[in-house]
């Protein structure tokens, strides 16, 4: 014999779906120079949900515009790096401005934004430097 089927709408329980727990994901932290020519983005160690440093984190990669583009970072170890070819040109939209003599702290990093450029270190001494007139990681 056939199961017979209900006419009545089945009830079911609408249960919020759980999202998994963010496991070391952590909140990146944007911004921008005064000039608007340089702009930085902070990833905390364990990176966020949409993106992971190579080496886990914590990363702090700055990109400069003019007067030619370049990205400097500066990851969890080792020294600063410049890049001068950068595909994924996306600076400057961050909303906050770090005013010069400023200080801004994340994880292992501190900049310092000032007239004469932008300048962050990692709490072992390696750095970088951005300015229109300069470029310099160690």
């Amino acid at each position: 014999e056939p199961a017979v089927e209900s006419s009545q709408p089945r009830e079911t329980a609408k249960q919020p779906v759980a999202k998994a727990p963010a496991r070391g994901l952590g909140v990146s932290d944007e911004f921008i120079m005064p000039s608007g020519n340089i702009g930085c983005i902070y990833i905390p160690e364990g990176g966020t949900d949409v993106y992971q440093p190579e080496d886990g984190g914590p990363e702090l990669s700055c990109d400069r515009i003019e007067p030619k583009y370049v990205r400097a970072i500066l990851g969890r170890s080792g020294k600063g790096r410049v890049l001068s070819d950068v595909g994924d040109q996306g600076c400057c939209s961050a909303q906050k401005t770090l005013d010069y003599g400023e200080v801004w702290r994340g994880g292992p990093f501190t900049c310092y934004s000032e007239r004469t450029g932008l300048t962050c270190e990692r709490d072992d001494g390696h750095s970088f430097l951005l300015s229109r007139a300069r470029v310099k990681a160690d």
